[in-house]
């Protein structure tokens, strides 16, 4: 009996049309847990580092985690992974909403796609028999035009995981779109389902997991979701979801504006929380077996774009698609928040690059004949509307292709558009970015509640960081243990800001509890430890080395003009004095900032 797993995957040759089931091998569960730890094992082993991401070797693997679909607080999760084709490295996006459980209860921990179709298919997964069915009907639709056509043609209920017009057409920083407005947003996994021409994954079934103490489970679950109950955090999620915390960084100075020349921006109560909740928004909306619904439903009630509906925007969104671009109509925000969904890209990717285009033009890098007569101005509310697929490679490929010094304003780290928090005022936060195994992000370690939202990770030790405009290397270790930490969230299936409340003791019981397991808080965060070790030996694999942990150079070298961060910037030297403190922490190579051979085998690794 597996406890907690389905113990099966599905294995899909698009090629040859052949589509079969494989267990899991039983070792793997303990040293990976699931999620994105399993898949990055299967990608570890199957993809060539040099493999083409956009060719038929390159495989995209789906997967659940031991804890998605259960009655754990927030226990939605599921990720994805293959090579990248915005970085060329590993990539990863991780999906909330119902898709995960649906997986699982269709028959499956999870689904390894490999080959290339010749003609548009969907896969129909459904208690556990699975086929491959033509799409050249679905070809060419938006997210939601494709989950309402399959749901109409499906005999029961169905969850649908899909790809838009930018999967199709290969934009580099394409999303997969389940539930319509649940992104695995990041990486280009969008691209990858595209390249192979699957457009869809649609599950159904009613197939149960074992848990192997339910009523102990069921205890530690509910005293979970009455910790949370006190939370203020949750109090403010559920009333102004994740664009709670605009104003908090606004007022540490790092909220980027106009492509991250400033980091305070003027018109912040136009589209802050407040004033979300005021102009735009219908209702919470949450995740499976979520007690907070930090999700926005949302509505544009005036304008030129009345009626429209949909959710978000998030607090990423609202910036690279507002302020990054020097907008503050809330209303063009939420349609081109609207419009990324619909058509499945990244809404981060997506700003960001427009924002660097922005620059350009205004820089005369960008000239009116290149942009096909297009005028790019900051602050023009239809720009973000309007922009189309001038920018599909992303801003580092745009940048190279520019030349003329543009790579200064093209805002990424190995490839991939940063997140809305500027690290010249948390400094601490660009350590995290150069050091997140898929490029720069916020998430990996999430370094940015303690420093711009006051609010520690409860899933460590001690994730305090004294005074963010200071680089301490002390503190570079917090951010080595928040990354292991929350790596092992997204194996075991958990949402991340469950994190921030909850100790890690209190998902060990939970997953003792639900696998039968005797694991301890240690092997926990080695596992979380063993997975992030694996994936950046495959980026080491790929070419990377210290050298590519490196800002944009606007961070190092352009001082914040206003703010309470004001003359802050990220030197090369203090970049590097924290680098030297992180790779030792991490008993990494220093010359070349990569595993070394002892952590290896410290984790089992080689």
């Amino acid at each position: 009996m597996s406890f907690g797993f389905m113990g099966k995957l599905l294995r899909v040759d698009l090629s040859k049309g052949i589509v079969a089931a494989e267990e899991i091998p039983e070792q793997w569960k303990r040293l990976y847990l699931g999620g994105a730890g399993l898949a990055s094992k299967y990608l570890f082993d199957e993809v060539p580092p040099d493999t083409d991401p956009l060719g038929p070797t390159n495989k995209l693997i789906f997967m659940t985690g031991p804890l998605t679909g259960t009655a754990s607080a927030s226990a939605s999760r599921y990720s994805v992974v293959a090579k990248s084709p915005l970085t060329g490295i590993w990539g990863h996006g991780n999906s909330g909403g119902s898709f995960g459980p649906a997986l699982k209860r269709a028959g499956y921990d999870g689904v390894i796609i490999q080959g290339h179709s010749d003609k548009p298919v969907y896969l129909n997964i459904s208690s556990g028999y699975a086929e491959l069915r033509p799409a050249d009907n679905l070809w060419g639709k938006t997210v939601p035009e494709t989950e309402d056509l399959l749901k109409k043609q499906a005999s029961g209920k169905v969850t649908i995981a899909s790809i838009g017009p930018g999967g199709e057409n290969l934009v580099r920083y394409a999303a997969i779109m389940n539930n319509k407005d649940r992104a695995v947003g990041r990486t280009g996994m969008g691209a990858v389902m595209g390249s192979k021409k699957l457009k869809a994954i649609v599950c159904s079934g009613k197939d149960k997991f074992e848990i192997a103490d339910p009523n102990n489970f069921k205890a530690i679950a509910k005293r979970q979701i009455d910790l949370l109950d006190e939370s203020m955090l949750k109090v403010g999620f559920e009333a102004f979801g994740t664009n709670m915390v605009s104003d908090m960084v606004n007022a540490r100075g790092g909220y980027p504006t106009l492509n991250w020349q400033k980091g305070v921006f003027e018109d912040i109560e136009e589209v802050n929380g407040m004033a979300l909740n005021e102009k735009v928004l219908e209702r919470g909306v949450a995740c499976f077996a979520c007690p907070i619904a930090c999700g926005r439903g949302t509505k544009i009630k005036d304008g030129k774009w009345a009626g429209h509906e949909g959710e978000g925007p998030e607090y990423e969104s609202a910036n690279m698609l507002g302020a990054s671009c020097g907008i503050s109509d809330l209303n063009a925000i939420t349609m081109a928040n609207y419009l990324c969904n619909e058509y499945g890209i990244d809404t981060i990717s997506a700003g960001s690059t427009i924002a660097f285009a922005l620059e350009c033009y205004d820089k005369g890098i960008l000239t009116k004949e290149m942009t096909e007569g297009l005028e790019l101005k900051f602050g023009d509310p239809d720009i973000v509307i309007d922009l189309g697929d001038l920018l599909a490679e992303g801003s580092r490929i745009a940048a190279q292709k520019l030349g003329k010094g543009a790579e200064h304003f093209a805002m990424n780290v190995k490839g991939m558009e940063l997140p809305a928090y500027d690290p010249r005022a948390a400094k601490i936060c660009g350590l995290a970015y150069v050091t997140a195994n898929r490029g720069g992000d916020h998430i990996t370690a999430f370094i940015e509640g303690p420093t711009f939202v006051d609010s520690p990770f409860l899933v460590v030790d001690d994730s305090k960081i004294n005074d963010p405009f200071v680089a301490d290397p002390k503190e570079t270790k917090v951010v080595v243990d928040l990354e292991n930490a929350l790596t092992a969230f997204d194996a075991i299936g958990a949402c991340k800001f469950m994190g921030m409340l909850l100790p890690a003791s209190e998902y060990v019981e939970l997953i003792n509890y639900a696998l039968g397991w005797d694991m301890d808080v240690s092997e926990f965060r080695q596992a979380g430890e063993r997975i992030y070790n694996l994936v950046r030996l495959y980026n080491q694999k790929a070419g990377m080395n210290r050298s590519h942990d490196i800002l944009p150079p606007r961070l190092m070298k352009d001082p914040l003009p206003d703010g309470p961060a004001e003359g802050m910037v990220i030197d090369e030297e203090t970049l590097e004095m924290m680098k030297d403190a992180y790779y030792e922490f991490r008993n990494w190579d220093m010359a070349t900032g990569n595993p070394s051979k002892q952590k290896l085998e410290e984790l089992g690794l080689q």
